[in-house]
């Protein structure tokens, strides 16, 4: 526990501090329909639960609670990451949620929420890893090997802060899903998988010693819904966040999630 409780303590702080938001003054949506995009393949924000078959997780508590007190109803779609941004900014969907990084170049397409969670960006390797403790001495040898998801923060940390800048070196082995590089991580076809710290925490805990964190943290990054450019349920979604956070909601289904649950 002495190792937990200091993450704990970390990951809660880390979700911002909100502005005054009350139950009452959150807006009303009048039960209306919003369709939710997210690849469930990101857990524990959004994952399907072997044991089950649900779908589940940090994101699925997080919008429940928001449809609740805003008064809405969920769709659910699935959608390969790859193709989300543009999807959400051709407005095939209302919202989209899969531990998206918020980043200036996305809002070119796409508006998002305020951040309802940060993070930052670790190593995972392989528990009996020796052969590099960080990412200068991963990229010093020349034989390691990272496997990566396109165009997600891990792809850019990876290709930028940690190996060449060069976005097509062959040393970074792209893959369809997070859940397969992790994979490939454990089966010897890779040495590395960048991932956020929350995620990083779940896998490592529950791998049974097989995989671990290494080093410092790469990077720090914001996680936020998106929406079409111009959505009207921006403010709405944005006051429920607020709520969420003053209430201590994001709290508790933080420690549920990254703290209490078991694969």
């Amino acid at each position: 526990m002495s190792r937990l409780k200091p993450f704990l303590l970390g990951l809660l702080a880390a979700i911002i501090l909100p502005v005054a938001a009350s139950a009452q003054a959150l807006p009303d949506l009048g039960g209306k329909t919003v369709v939710v995009v997210t690849e469930n393949a990101y857990f524990p924000l959004q994952f399907v639960d072997a044991k089950t078959g649900q779908a589940v997780g940090w994101e699925y508590d997080a919008m429940a609670e928001l449809a609740k007190r805003l008064n809405f109803k969920v769709e659910y779609q699935n959608i390969s990451w790859d193709a989300m941004i543009q999807a959400v900014s051709d407005k095939q969907y209302d919202l989209g949620m899969t531990g998206i990084t918020i980043k200036e170049e996305r809002k070119e397409k796409v508006d998002f929420s305020d951040p309802y969670m940060k993070s930052e960006i670790f190593m995972l390797v392989r528990g009996d890893e020796t052969r590099f403790t960080d990412a200068k001495s991963f990229a010093a040898d020349e034989k390691l090997l990272v496997g990566a998801q396109a165009g997600t923060s891990p792809f850019y940390v990876a290709v930028y802060n940690v190996l060449d800048g060069n976005e097509a070196n062959p040393r970074i082995k792209l893959m369809e899903t997070f859940a397969a590089t992790v994979e490939a991580l454990k089966s010897g076809d890779v040495d590395l998988v960048l991932t956020d710290s929350a995620a990083g925490k779940f896998i490592s805990d529950n791998s049974g010693g097989a995989l671990k964190l290494i080093g410092e943290p790469l990077q720090a990054e914001e996680f936020g819904f998106i929406f079409p450019k111009g959505s009207d349920l921006i403010a709405p979604i944005n006051a429920g966040i607020a709520a969420l956070k003053a209430d201590g909601t994001l709290d508790a289904i933080t420690k549920k999630w990254f703290v209490d649950y078991k694969p």
